[in-house]
């Protein structure tokens, strides 16, 4: 198990009502964390559709998550 701190923007952010959480969680990867986030909390967006930052830096949703890590998940943004 490691402590994670997540950041939601956006439509994560909404649909989970908060802009950031410390997790203790058993995911190896941040694939593994959004789709365990994902089924807790009913995210809509598939994970093919989120970028994600870990540490201020992009990462591969196949990264290995170590303990204290920050995860920033990115949804797609719109514009006009």
């Amino acid at each position: 198990m490691r402590n994670v701190q997540i950041q939601y923007f956006a439509i994560l952010r909404e649909q989970r009502g908060l802009a950031s959480e410390s997790l203790l969680t058993d995911a190896e990867t941040p694939l593994d964390l959004y789709n365990q986030l994902r089924a807790t909390h009913s995210f809509t967006l598939p994970p093919e559709r989120v970028r994600t930052a870990i540490n201020d830096n992009f990462a591969e949703n196949t990264s290995v998550l170590r303990e204290g890590d920050r995860v920033v998940f990115l949804p797609p943004v719109a514009g006009g």
